[in-house]
């Protein structure tokens, strides 16, 4: 009996479900960024507004894809919002950002550009990030 247990559990499985799990999710984000990227191109009137999230910040930047150039770019360690940011939660915090980018983007006489949420799913800070954007004068 102990045998047949020991064959169905054996030692060091849940670990490689575990890495099985993070695999899958890995190549679902990147079908969903390739299913994306595919659809958009940035210019010089309609730049792309690329997200990038980790766990702690968000990046947000403005891409003309034609001539390859970043044209403005803010993230939670820029220095206008970086000491604003370290109080306040996640969300708050992607909301700022996308609320900077505008005003920078508004500034350079930019106000309608391509979505591109990099294959993350649209909602949390995302979302925050997307709404902070339009209600600061982007159009997207």
């Amino acid at each position: 009996m102990e045998k047949q247990l020991q064959r169905f559990k054996p030692e060091g499985r849940g670990l490689n479900i575990m890495i099985l799990v993070q695999k899958k999710n890995a190549l679902s984000h990147l079908r969903r960024k390739k299913r994306i990227r595919k659809k958009i191109i940035g210019t010089q009137e309609n730049p792309r507004l690329s997200v990038y999230r980790s766990n702690k910040n968000i990046y947000a930047q403005l891409i003309d894809d034609i001539s390859s150039k970043t044209l403005t770019s803010v993230s939670t360690f820029s220095k206008e919002i970086r000491d604003e940011v370290k109080k306040m939660k996640k969300t708050e915090a992607s909301k700022l950002v996308g609320a900077l980018l505008a005003k920078k983007a508004v500034q350079l006489g930019i106000k309608r550009v391509i979505f591109d949420r990099n294959g993350f799913l649209y909602h949390g800070r995302i979302k925050a990030l997307a709404n902070g954007a339009r209600e600061n004068g982007l159009k997207f």
